[in-house]
């Protein structure tokens, strides 16, 4: 390995090329360090957080508890930042990331405003050539892609979007001065977890609020609420266990979870959890059973049970029901969090457009066109989310070894080996990556676990003198088996989701995230090192220079 960056004419030669300084990418930069690696970080972002970055909507929350939300590989951090509230919002979340790069100088590191534009294997030198677009070349033995499973936006498949002349604003993509709704006729397309939260705060101001609803998400309420004082001292001083439930916890997180099944008490006891948990908010009512991600009658009650809340809370009974989720089970989309979500369709001012019934046929100069008519908008915001867990990795050409290109490997779905590794790609390494838990699972504790394993297989190399690592065909073959195995013993493949890779248009499609719970997957990722990294085929340098 080499000790410092060295250069040769525009080629820069390093250790690892990190992609991408959301959370993963950001924990890389300060793992390599320690580790003594030359290494730089590659952000297209103007500064660290990720998604956190860009998605400054009005409303933006994480809907993971701030204690979930939070890195665990360093004490002092723990200690030294204190949330306000119990579920923390884009601008707390992104201070949060600039604090963790301002404490641990992590900035120097990256170069951000660059986006890479391609990486190949080049399999005589062992090592990736990486190219930006500010025209730089980059050599390194290993490349991280720590890009995250929800950053490449997408468009809704409308016709006319480039005719339309009024303001036409992206969530994920949110401009970085204030906006204002005040008096303007708004369209908001798309309701999923994103359009919810914009839909709730655009309701307050805007003079008029179309929402183009084409499949209704669940949603509870969040109640959220600032963390006191002495609550945040507590928090702090059993940090240690928090973070070891965390660990055990099949989502990586402490929200709450049951090992009670659905019909183990009778309706009258099943309801009274159902409206504690609704009560208490957040997750819980996601958490009150063990099985209703796996019971399908189970998932039917409480799919009902929400269905009810929202008759309740709507008051106009064909916007209600045009609000309640059918056809798919509740939690096989993602389900959402809300603060007054329902309560803004309450008003004059807001008017919802079903889009089974009336759908878009275009965007004009002038809005938004329906079969039923034309509906004028001063401003039209799209909330038509990601192309989820393969798009960023696929957002530039990366060729591995005799040529084959990523693109073409995943040409049927995407495969690799635990989400960390693929065949035929040495030293290219994934941080929550889509056959992994992704999604499923509390993203930071997913990262902070990946980075760790991807620095111990990175000095296992370097203590044996090894130039490469790739997983043999077998291992990625059996572990895929593994993930579709697995995958219909839930629920969450019946549903049209970028979980499934069902909203872009001509993706594969399929559930191929690992299913089977976090610890589970931990130690998936644990057997794999054993004897030897059994799992893998390796290069050696004296193999390299003899070929």
């Amino acid at each position: 390995m080499n000790d410092k960056a060295g250069t040769t004419g525009a080629v820069k030669r390093l250790d690892a090329v990190i992609v991408g300084a959301g959370f993963g990418g950001m924990y890389a930069v300060y793992k390599f360090r320690e580790m003594g690696l030359s290494f730089v970080g590659i952000e297209a972002g103007g500064d660290v957080g990720g998604v956190w970055y860009w998605n400054r909507y009005p409303g933006a929350r994480c809907d993971l508890m701030s204690v979930d939300y939070s890195y665990s590989f360093s004490r002092e951090i723990e200690q030294e930042w204190t949330w306000s509230e119990r579920f923390a919002g884009q601008p707390e979340i992104l201070a949060y990331a600039n604090f963790v790069a301002d404490r641990l100088d992590l900035r120097k590191h990256i170069q951000f405003n660059t986006r890479v534009t391609g990486a190949v294997w080049d399999e005589r030198r062992q090592l990736w050539v990486v190219k930006t677009d500010k025209g730089e070349t980059i050599e390194a033995t290993y490349c991280v892609m720590a890009t995250g499973p929800i950053s490449t936006p997408k468009d809704p498949d409308i016709p006319g979007i480039a005719s339309y002349e009024g303001e036409l604003l992206r969530a994920q993509k949110w401009p970085h001065h204030p906006v204002s709704f005040a008096g303007k006729r708004v369209g908001v397309i798309g309701v999923g977890s994103t359009g919810i939260q914009v839909i709730q705060e655009v309701g307050k101001e805007a003079g008029e609020l179309y929402v183009f609803q084409r499949t209704p998400s669940y949603s509870m309420p969040m109640r959220n609420q600032a963390l006191e004082a002495d609550y945040v001292a507590e928090m702090k001083k059993h940090y240690p266990a928090l973070r070891a439930a965390m660990r055990m916890s099949p989502n990586g997180g402490v929200r709450p979870s049951s090992t009670r099944p659905f019909f183990s008490l009778p309706p009258s006891m099943r309801r009274q959890v159902l409206e504690h948990a609704w009560e208490e908010g957040g997750h819980s009512v996601l958490g009150a059973f063990s099985d209703v991600m796996v019971n399908q009658e189970a998932n039917d009650q409480v799919a009902d049970f929400l269905r009810e809340k929202i008759g309740q809370i709507v008051k106009d009974p064909k916007t209600a029901e045009l609000l309640k989720p059918r056809g798919y089970p509740v939690f096989a989309r993602r389900p959402c969090l809300d603060s007054g979500y329902y309560e803004t369709y309450n008003k004059p001012n807001v008017h919802l457009v079903d889009c089974n019934s009336e759908p878009i046929e275009a965007m004009t100069a002038k809005g938004v066109r329906t079969s039923a008519r034309e509906i004028e908008l001063d401003m039209v915001i799209f909330a038509t989310g990601y192309d989820g867990l393969t798009g960023a990795l696929l957002a530039f050409e990366v060729t591995g070894r005799g040529g084959l290109k990523m693109s073409e490997k995943w040409s049927g779905g995407a495969r690799s080996f635990l989400g960390l590794m693929m065949e035929g790609f040495p030293n290219l390494f994934t941080t929550a990556g889509p056959n992994g838990p992704a999604a499923l699972a509390n993203l930071i504790n997913i990262n902070e676990h990946d980075v760790d394993w991807i620095a111990a297989a990175i000095t296992y190399m370097a203590d044996n003198k090894l130039t490469a690592m790739e997983p043999t065909k077998q291992a990625e073959d059996d572990w895929m088996e593994l993930v579709a195995t697995l995958a219909p013993r839930t629920l969450l493949s019946k549903a049209s989701t970028w979980y499934t890779g069902t909203n872009v248009k001509g993706k594969p499609t399929g559930l191929t995230m690992f299913v089977g719970g976090f610890p589970k997957y931990v130690e998936h990722c644990a057997n794999a090192t054993k004897d030897g990294y059994h799992a893998f085929s390796f290069k050696t340098r004296e193999a390299t220079a003899a070929a």
